[in-house]
């Protein structure tokens, strides 16, 4: 049986594009490290949501559009929180 999850599939093919970038490849467009990082936390503050129940990390979603420097650190913070 495969350790490969769909999940881990999408975090790995975010990597690569993310190399890509970082070599700055022809295919993938200026800026794009930013866009893959977001997409990244957007993915992962989804799936942690529906795993721990904690509704407040939702608002990351909205603080993405001000780049992941807002959206990381806003997101830790939330989910550093106890849920209760």
């Amino acid at each position: 049986m495969s350790d490969l999850t769909p999940l881990r599939l999408v975090w790995l093919g975010l990597a690569g594009l993310g190399l890509a970038a970082a070599f700055g490849a022809s295919a993938v467009p200026r800026g794009a490290s930013e866009i893959i990082a977001l997409i990244a936390l957007g993915i992962w503050c989804l799936v942690e949501t529906m795993v721990r129940r904690n509704w407040w990390a939702l608002a990351t979603l909205p603080a993405m559009f001000f780049g992941a420097g807002f959206a990381l650190p806003l997101y830790l913070f939330i989910r550093s929180r106890r849920i209760e």
